[in-house]
């Protein structure tokens, strides 16, 4: 019944073809087995509406009765068929509705300069499509924290209450599965709305108003997998499909995120795509800065220690505009048992949000008896990774719930599962894939365990050192109020000590 209640529910919200006709759809479930009405009297609970009704063998009069109240015998289904079979798909006005409510009840930050003015651009271009029948692409792209997820919200919940059809995609399993389970808590509908961005493959052109592609960075150069039937494997670029799925594709994203070989997503590649196509390209930058307790200082520091900026390695001296703190910890026991202090309620209020992350240089197991086994070993001690799918683990949630829910604290994340989120404190464990030699940070192919950087013919060195030190880049800019650094190579941890120490 659950099933069938949840084929009505897509169908009416996404099919434009029966958009207008409440009743043009019904969901029934037939038993034909279940010849004892004992034996399923515990369905008989729930709940039976025009989204799913229940017939057993034991009533196969009543089942026969429903189809003919359904069903004329002396019409033709068949071009209803095929008009339902050629429905263009798309978000209904019902569901829009329900979903503009609930992104509206969770709205919680003031759009501010750029932001404001990327939500209002992307407005401007919604009328100007419609009414010139023109298309045109909004990239925005800025840096952790600069507020690009609070405009991709903001969009898809005043676009929703307009009455435009919108959709939200990314590339990323733990975000959309987070933005799910968020923004749909109060209606399971409204998770539909957020997609990944294979989920255009073959979407029908134009059919949306607006395409908000969050995560940007993480776009693919195809969006065939193992998975992808034969027929389905075109070739065609990712970017050019999500480009001709709506009149108004607004891409988000962070260049220095590009953290998994075969992510292609940037400003350049964006433009060419477009341009290629005949569309016009809006470029939005975010010069804000709201994570790391909205220090540029910050970022400046861990940029110029990764060598993602050039300058190279200076002291943090602290930020006279934000109260940003970083610390360097000593042994691993360390770090955590200061995050953990943090984590404690103070004179009734509630302790700070913290997690631990680390470079993918440990093995990671699949669950043993039904426990995380903790892989990730430095000395005498010792921590699981977060879980690798989509159940949980003991008391441990599942991967793209980490960063989120409680019980995530006692794992320690990836890249992929910490990507997208932030927390107030920030552990975060450079592994020797990443070492300081001769005054700067080098990296050390052999030490990493990430199986996409295992063959250097797919990757080459330039690649993954590129790769590790936009990873790195990720994980030390998810702390909202500061970050505890520890490295597993002693040089490495004397050298940040030594540009830390003035302020510890």
């Amino acid at each position: 019944m659950a099933q069938v209640r949840g084929y009505w529910e897509y169908m009416t919200d996404f099919l434009v073809a029966i958009a207008d006709q409440p009743d043009a759809l019904v969901g029934a479930a037939y038993l034909h087995n279940a010849l004892d009405p004992l034996a399923v009297r515990d369905l008989e609970t729930y709940p039976m509406d025009a989204r799913g009704r229940l017939f057993t063998g034991a009533d196969r009069g009543s089942w026969l009765d429903f189809l003919r109240s359904r069903l004329d015998p002396s019409v033709s289904g068949v071009a209803s068929a095929d008009h339902l079979m050629t429905s263009r798909v798309a978000p209904s006005k019902q569901l829009l509705a329900v979903a503009a409510d609930e992104v509206r009840e969770r709205e919680q930050f003031r759009l501010l300069d750029e932001q404001a003015l990327a939500v209002r651009l992307v407005h401007h271009e919604v009328r100007a499509s419609r009414a010139s029948d023109h298309k045109r692409v909004v990239v925005v792209s800025g840096g952790p924290g600069s507020g690009k997820s609070v405009i991709a919200l903001s969009l898809l919940g005043e676009l929703a209450r307009e009455q435009r059809t919108v959709l939200h995609a990314t590339g990323s399993q733990s975000f959309t599965q987070t933005m799910r389970r968020v923004v749909g808590k109060g209606s399971t509908r409204t998770k539909n709305l957020f997609q990944y961005f294979n989920s255009f493959m073959s979407a029908e052109k134009n059919g949306l108003d607006v395409l908000v592609l969050d995560e940007a960075h993480r776009i693919r150069l195809t969006s065939a997998n193992r998975w992808t039937k034969a027929q389905d494997r075109t070739g065609r670029a990712q970017v050019d499909e999500l480009l001709d799925a709506a009149r108004v594709p607004v891409f988000l994203l962070d260049e220095h995120q590009v953290v998994r070989p075969g992510e292609m997503g940037s400003l350049h590649e964006i433009t060419s795509h477009a341009e290629a196509a005949g569309f016009e390209v809006v470029h939005v930058n975010l010069d804000g800065q709201f994570r790391c307790g909205g220090s540029e200082v910050y970022l400046d520091w861990v940029l110029r220690l990764l060598g993602l900026r050039e300058g190279g390695p200076v002291p943090w001296t602290g930020d006279a505009q934000s109260p940003f703190e970083v610390r360097v910890a000593d042994s691993p026991e360390e770090m955590e048992a200061f995050l953990a202090e943090k984590r404690q309620e103070r004179d009734g209020k509630p302790g700070y949000s913290a997690r631990m992350a680390a470079g993918y240089c440990w093995p990671w197991s699949d669950p043993v008896d039904g426990q995380l086994v903790p892989d990730v070993q430095i000395d005498s001690w010792a921590r699981p990774w977060n879980a690798k799918g989509e159940r949980r683990v003991g008391d441990a949630p599942p991967s793209a719930l980490w960063a989120t829910e409680d019980g995530g604290f006692g794992q320690v994340g990836c890249v992929y599962t910490a990507q997208g989120f932030e927390y107030d404190w920030s552990g975060v464990i450079l592994g020797p894939d990443l070492v300081w030699r001769e005054g700067h940070l080098t990296t050390v192919r052999s030490a990493n365990k990430d199986p996409m950087f295992r063959s250097a013919k797919s990757v080459d060195d330039a690649a993954f050192d590129r790769l590790i030190r936009n990873t790195y880049k990720v994980l030390l800019t998810r702390g909202m109020v500061g970050a505890v650094i520890y490295s597993s190579d002693t040089q490495t941890r004397d050298a940040l000590e030594k540009l830390v120490m003035e302020r510890q």
